[in-house]
């Protein structure tokens, strides 16, 4: 098992590409993993019950309360940036600070 000399690891999981949650057993416990489930690609909201159930299938790799939940790697992804509004961004953020309290109290 390897030991990287971080607090976190942020992985992408917003979209199909991704793949499964199966590869976070091999992280280290006692790590953050920052789950990237909101996409920032496009502007459509996810929906909160699917962000959830989400966050609860990746518990059975890594122990819940070393998950966290973010967008994924920020509103920029491509040199050409997201078509994302500004409001858009904003409603985004929203959702995060919405569901977190849902999972972790």
């Amino acid at each position: 098992m390897f030991s990287a000399g971080v607090d976190a690891f942020f992985m992408e999981f917003d979209d199909q590409r991704s793949g499964t949650f199966e590869p976070l057993r091999y992280l280290p416990r006692g790590k953050r993993v920052v789950l990237g489930l909101v996409t920032t690609k496009v502007g459509r909201l996810e929906d909160k019950d699917i962000l959830k159930r989400r966050i609860e299938q990746a518990a059975k790799f890594v122990p819940l309360e070393d998950l966290c939940l973010s967008p994924q790697w920020g509103f920029s992804s491509t040199h050409h940036r997201n078509a994302l509004s500004m409001d858009e961004q904003w409603r985004k953020l929203e959702l995060v600070v919405e569901v977190a309290p849902k999972v972790w109290g």
